[in-house]
């Protein structure tokens, strides 16, 4: 059931059929609803890895590599190849490939690289359609007469043409996005693939709208970091295919995911259109690894939920614009806890003292209650690390009568700051805003100082501090909040950043012998919380931890868990152990490679990354 609502307090009635009010896509507004018959829900989408070799035989390798990451389809793109002769490198390419490909030799005026003139470059389609490929990507621009001249031939065949449209620029309006959609399907191509660019990510609702009132087997996907979630929710709103690059560093768009995060992390081969939608909303918020941790602990309950990134710029026009059903839950991060306190309908009192909101749930009623989990997971994470380390002085309240300094003013610094005065703690507020420092001082009895005057910051030794901002986070990992020197003061220093796990700042304090708690205790304890809040089931802690702490075991013949290189390639002994483990015999029988360590070299360390079981197994 897909209903799209875009009005934050309206509320809907369920029906048999997806029903859009296009109020709030691109500001367009029709005033009626509209039922659409849905694409057949039996047809899976199809997985596809671009590849982006710059040779034939590298190509021939990557296609392989596409084979074993659990891709359904490889799109050649062989406009990227250097000096790539269709007739001679075509049939190769083709004969006994190990799964379905897509012959994509894209054109300059369409984001592509080919070099050659039209005519050649249209050849190359022509010969791929009369070898038998089973795609081949032909742009609208020139979809009509080039289709029409394939189909006058009689000959048949089974390559299905996909007419495909590019916007590098922005994503367009319904109406715009419409009209371009009805031409595709004039030219009389088998497949349309309109693909835009997401200058924020409501646009992504455009595509995800076209998406499921299609007429048949559609591609939909808006590129760039803000739409990233068209690419990984496009199995869920009835898309034909879904691209992931073989391993980061190989993208052959913006926003491109990994075909490993998304068979691995995002389950996209089991979703469907009655998956529920969770996300962690922020800025920046690829870093998170809210989408492991939680989308394993789906996976362990066997739960038809997926968790998404969700990079905002403006949280109300997104809650506005994906307010619906079937997206239930959302975890708040840097900036927008303040903003989601404002935004929930009903707030839990500790969320209202704190003033800030980390999870938001959607009730069946169209309401949004508001939590707060940072608090009780920062704290506790504290605590246990006062205990083990012998620090506490009292078993019911560790940190009772300590002195407690606070880093930051915003939703995790009032979280921080309101858990340590409920245990007796006395608080210290430093943060750049003196003013913002000071109000949140005041609210439970402490004292405010300046960001810049925490260095000279020595009343005592012994004290606790607690970093809540950003500082330090990736990729600004060498930076800290406060002088290295000063920490000598403290007894022990938690950071709420948690990547990388060992920050600059725990770096520092725990040579200045203090002892260090990462922020990944507080991610694991207020995650744990929001999946009951999200499932009301409890959190499968054990899993949860295990995918974020320990790497998957390697599965030999498979490219699921990528590895670090922990050495070049370039030896003869090296590359023959990585061709013969891989088990790529036909392509050294075919006589492309004088030997298998020849093949082997033909990795670079990025390609390594996915090969776990060239050294492990």
């Amino acid at each position: 059931m897909l209903l799209w609502n875009l009005s934050i307090r309206s509320r809907l009635c369920l029906c048999h059929f997806p029903v859009f009010d296009l109020k709030g896509f691109s500001g367009i507004g029709r005033g009626r609803e509209k039922k659409v018959a849905l694409m057949d829900p039996s047809k899976q989408c199809l997985i596809c890895v671009p590849l982006t070799a710059k040779t034939v035989k590298k190509m021939l390798f990557q296609l392989e590599l596409a084979k074993e990451s659990g891709a359904d389809v490889a799109e050649l793109r062989v406009d990227l190849i250097s000096g790539f002769d269709a007739a001679a490198d075509l049939p190769v390419l083709l004969k006994d490939k190990p799964l379905p490909v897509i012959v994509t030799p894209r054109a300059k005026w369409e984001g592509g690289e080919y070099k050659g003139s039209e005519e050649s470059r249209q050849d190359i389609l022509r010969m791929a359609y009369d070898l038998g490929a089973d795609y081949i990507d032909v742009e609208l621009k020139v979809a009509g007469g080039f289709i029409q001249e394939l189909r006058s031939r009689g000959k048949d065949s089974t390559t299905k043409i996909i007419v495909s449209n590019h916007n590098w620029d922005f994503t367009p309006s319904d109406e715009e996005i419409h009209a371009t959609i009805e031409q595709m399907w004039a030219t009389g191509g088998d497949i349309v693939k309109y693909v835009t660019t997401a200058q924020d990510i409501t646009d992504v609702a455009q595509v995800f709208h076209f998406l499921s009132e299609s007429k048949g087997p559609t591609i939909g996907l808006a590129m760039g970091p803000a739409g990233m979630i068209s690419r990984l929710l496009a199995p869920k709103f009835g898309g034909y295919l879904t691209f992931g690059a073989l391993c980061k560093g190989q993208e052959s768009a913006p926003g491109q995911p990994t075909v490993q995060d998304l068979i691995e992390v995002y389950r996209v081969k089991s979703m469907d259109r009655d998956t529920m939608v969770y996300g962690v909303i922020g800025k920046p918020v690829y870093h998170s690894k809210g989408p492991v941790l939680h989308n394993k602990g789906f996976e362990e309950l066997n739960l038809n939920k997926v968790y998404v990134p969700l990079l905002v710029d403006d949280f109300n026009k997104f809650m506005n614009v994906f307010n619906r059903p079937d997206f239930h839950g959302f975890s708040v991060t840097i900036p927008y806890k303040e903003d989601a306190l404002k935004l929930c309908d009903r707030v839990e009192n500790a969320a209202k003292i704190i003033g800030a909101v980390n999870t938001v749930v959607r009730e069946t009623t169209g309401e949004y209650q508001g939590y707060n989990t940072d608090c009780e997971g920062a704290l506790s994470a504290i605590e246990k690390g006062l205990r083990h380390s012998g620090l506490a002085n009292n078993d019911e309240t560790p940190l009772k009568g300590k002195l407690f300094v606070v880093i930051g003013a915003g939703g995790a610094g009032k979280a921080l700051a309101y858990g340590a005065k409920e245990r007796h703690a006395r608080v210290v507020v430093a943060n750049r805003n003196y003013e913002r420092a000071k109000a949140l001082a005041e609210s439970v009895g402490g004292k405010a100082i300046e960001l810049d005057q925490l260095s000279d910051f020595r009343p005592e030794t012994g004290m606790i501090l607690a970093n809540s901002t950003s500082i330090g986070m990736e990729p600004e990992v060498t930076r800290s909040p406060i002088h290295k020197d000063a920490l000598s003061a403290y007894a022990l220093v938690f950071d709420a950043v948690y990547t990388p796990k060992q920050t600059q700042l725990l770096k520092d304090a725990a040579e200045m012998g203090a002892v260090t708690v990462s922020g990944e205790e507080m991610f694991y304890g207020q995650a744990f919380a929001q999946f009951r809040y999200f499932t009301d089931l409890p959190a499968p802690e054990s899993a949860m931890r295990d995918v974020i702490s320990k790497p998957a075991a390697a599965k030999k013949g498979k490219l699921r868990a990528p590895v670090s290189a922990q050495c070049s390639i370039g030896t003869y002994s090296r590359g023959r152990m990585i061709s013969t483990r891989l088990g790529f015999d036909k392509l050294l029988q075919r006589g492309l490679y004088p030997n298998s360590a020849q093949f082997g070299m033909l990795m670079d360390k990025s390609q390594v990354q996915l090969v776990n079981l060239a050294f492990r197994c």
